[in-house]
């Protein structure tokens, strides 16, 4: 019998009921404080159907945020914020797992405590890689950000680095007592782990630099001490092996994240969960890689990355993955799942209302036999032209 993205899965303890990923999307909706709201309770509420969804990146302490509006979980309120979303996804029948973000360099001085430098593996600048920051504090709902070039880091000393190690334990202790189900490690997209993992951002002179083994030893302690705290079944790890994402290059990629992918296995992880390049005209990712992680690593393969039917069908069909994340058709198609098995039309989302903003994009895309407002009546009236 052949497995499809309709077959359930057993992740854990928990049984998915089909093995369709809500992978994690900045939406950028937080209230001052980086507190979750009900928006975003009813946002994540929608999307429920999902067999898994995996929150936005969400910063660990003050140091960790690299852009405005972004929701933490390091405040007794943080934490509270996100009860109620837990709770509205577990009443709609869901299964939610929190991302762990610090964005290390990714940052900029406005957003850091004290106007302080982000920090680093070492002091170096991801020339023409932008940041979202709020000058005027009008809020998520405004909407009236504006990007600039992350301020220049300072390379962490060598004693900061068990903190921040703490910090991420400390983050997965707060996860499960707001109700989450496991919580992901954000080691992909440039942050912090994918800095200490790859060589171009990593220059440092320490044990935590030069060597294979030196670079790999910061995801390794957060990812244990993650583990400790949760277990490890509840716990996945997510990397971006092939791209050079906001300014991370490694010049020996596959053997890196090979060897990433061992070092996960032998912690027990629940799942790694791989981001490939998602534009257009991105290098796909050799088969002959795919099938070498799963040489390697022995527990459950989440890909994500510009997947449609097909490409999932053919990923799980030729065992490269058990779970598949579609991203940005979540945003304006909240029953994605429904919406695949029947066949119908996916909506486009509006990407004018991806980013900050109010209702408008974000939870007033109803389902396809509704007509839809907002942002969303927009994109309905294109997608019929």
């Amino acid at each position: 019998m052949n497995t499809t993205l309709f077959d359930a899965f057993s992740l854990g303890a928990m049984t998915l009921p089909n093995r369709i990923v809500m992978p994690p999307m900045t939406r950028a909706r937080a209230a001052h404080g980086g507190v979750p709201t009900p928006l975003m309770a009813e946002y994540y509420r929608q999307r429920a159907s999902a067999g898994l969804i995996i929150t936005e990146g969400t910063q660990i302490s003050p140091q960790g945020q690299g852009y405005a509006w972004t929701p933490g979980i390091h405040t007794p309120e943080q934490v509270r914020g996100w009860r109620e979303v837990t709770a509205a996804v577990h009443e709609a029948g869901g299964r939610i797992f929190a991302q762990l973000w610090h964005v290390g360099r990714l940052s900029h001085a406005s957003l850091q405590p004290d106007g302080a430098s982000p920090v680093a593996p070492s002091a170096l600048v991801a020339d023409g890689v932008h940041v979202f920051i709020d000058p005027d504090g009008l809020g998520a709902a405004a909407a009236q950000g504006r990007k600039v070039q992350h301020s220049m880091p300072r390379a962490l000393e060598t004693q900061e680095v068990a903190d921040i190690v703490s910090q991420f334990a400390q983050a997965a202790k707060n996860a499960l007592s707001a109700g989450f189900d496991g919580v992901e490690l954000h080691a992909a997209n440039g942050y912090l782990i994918n800095q200490f993992i790859d060589s171009g951002a990593n220059h440092r002179c320490d044990r935590y630099g030069g060597s294979l083994s030196n670079r790999l030893r910061f995801l390794c302690e957060v990812a244990q001490a993650v583990a400790a705290v949760a277990g490890p079944e509840r716990v996945g790890v997510r990397f971006s092996p092939l791209t050079s994402a906001q300014g991370t290059v490694d010049v020996t990629p596959q053997a890196t994240y090979l060897a990433a992918a061992r070092l996960m296995d032998r912690i027990g992880l629940a799942y790694l969960h791989i981001a490939e390049a998602d534009w257009d005209d991105a290098p796909v990712m050799p088969a002959a890689f795919k099938e070498a992680l799963r040489l390697v690593y022995g527990g459950t393969m989440i890909y994500s990355g510009h997947y449609d039917l097909e490409r999932a069908g053919e990923a799980i069909a030729r065992g490269w993955a058990d779970l598949v994340g579609f991203g940005r058709p979540f945003i304006a198609n909240p029953d994605l799942p429904q919406r695949l098995r029947s066949g119908a039309p996916l909506l486009p989302g509006d990407p004018a209302c991806y980013f900050g903003g109010d209702a408008r994009g974000y939870v007033d895309y109803p389902p396809f036999d509704n007509k839809p407002s907002g942002c969303a009546q927009q994109a309905f009236e294109n997608m019929a032209t």
